[in-house]
């Protein structure tokens, strides 16, 4: 018989296929679980995945007095009490890296949309505007990438990756995380150090209770009229009131949005500004990314369930 797993978030059946290949899935559809499955079902679960993002406390684990391993599909944990589990004795598994490259390819892509304002030129020739040869504020000559200093907060595995991109469009590069790392970019002692240095802020740090609204008002105004922002992290880093009042008053020139404060997001705001590119938390989502994505979460259900150490458990958060 194979073990069953509790398939906690929302995800495409598409994504589960080949886990549900080898494990018996209890799929709660995003919903929660009590909803769809009885107390005896879930009382024989030992583990659980889940989407890193989405909530999930103490009153879900004890729901569940056996379980023991939560295992995210992705990078991002942010969403697990990560207190309550540890004092449940649960291990916690990720798929750390799995996406980066896609991640810091979606990152890339917002900025050079952003910066030479893709969406507008997109509409001037759709619309029959160039056709007419009609003016265009918008369409306006900007600053492009050359001699561009680029800030990169947080330097882990995408954060690297987006840098490495950046530096290839003959910019500067510089970075701030908790720690320096051994790469070929200037260090800033801190966030405001690199924001009032660098013209494009690349967000790329870890989601949690010291970088939650990181991004206000103040930072924003480092940034400068000039500046760009792009977020391909978690929408709880930016204090979003905080950025639609920067676009509003121009006080930055533009931003490129993967993630939003509440998702899926709705139109608002932000939708209203041609400045400002957006998508639908995309950056993970490519069929390589996914598959080793899902190889991760594979590999600690089998650990876990062989009474091995989940090989990319979480530690130290």
């Amino acid at each position: 018989m194979p073990e069953k797993v509790l398939v906690y978030s929302r995800f495409p059946k598409a994504l589960m296929l080949r886990i549900g290949e080898r494990y018996e899935l209890l799929d709660a559809a995003g919903k929660p679980p009590a909803q769809v499955f009885g107390a005896d079902q879930l009382a024989d679960i030992r583990a659980m995945i889940t989407a890193g993002g989405t909530p999930l406390g103490a009153d879900m684990m004890d729901m569940m007095p056996k379980l023991g391993a939560i295992v995210c599909y992705g990078t991002g944990y942010d969403g697990v009490d990560l207190a309550a589990a540890a004092k449940r004795k649960i291990t916690l598994g990720h798929s750390p890296g799995a996406n980066a490259s896609s991640v810091a390819d979606i990152a890339v892509t917002l900025m050079l949309a952003a910066i030479r304002r893709l969406p507008v030129a997109d509409n001037y020739v759709r619309s029959g505007d160039w056709a007419a040869a009609k003016p265009s504020p918008m369409m306006r000559p900007q600053a492009g990438m050359r001699g561009r200093k680029v800030g990169v907060y947080g330097m882990g595995e995408i954060g690297r990756k987006i840098a490495a991109r950046v530096a290839s469009f003959e910019t500067e590069v510089g970075y701030f995380s908790r720690s320096r790392h051994d790469v070929p970019y200037q260090y800033f002692p801190s966030l405001e150090a690199l924001t009032e240095w660098c013209s494009v802020l690349m967000i790329a740090v870890r989601a949690g209770g010291d970088t939650h609204h990181i991004v206000n008002a103040d930072i924003l105004r480092k940034l400068g009229k000039d500046g760009y922002v792009v977020n391909i992290a978690r929408g709880s880093v930016i204090d979003q009131p905080a950025l639609i009042a920067a676009l509003s008053e121009q006080t930055i020139a533009g931003a490129g949005l993967d993630v939003y404060a509440k998702e899926p997001h709705a139109p608002d705001a932000l939708s209203a500004f041609p400045n400002v590119v957006l998508s639908p938390h995309i950056g993970g989502h490519t069929l390589e990314s996914h598959v080793a994505m899902q190889d991760c979460v594979m590999a600690n259900l089998a650990a876990y369930f062989a009474g091995k150490a989940l090989p990319y458990e979480v530690r130290g958060a």
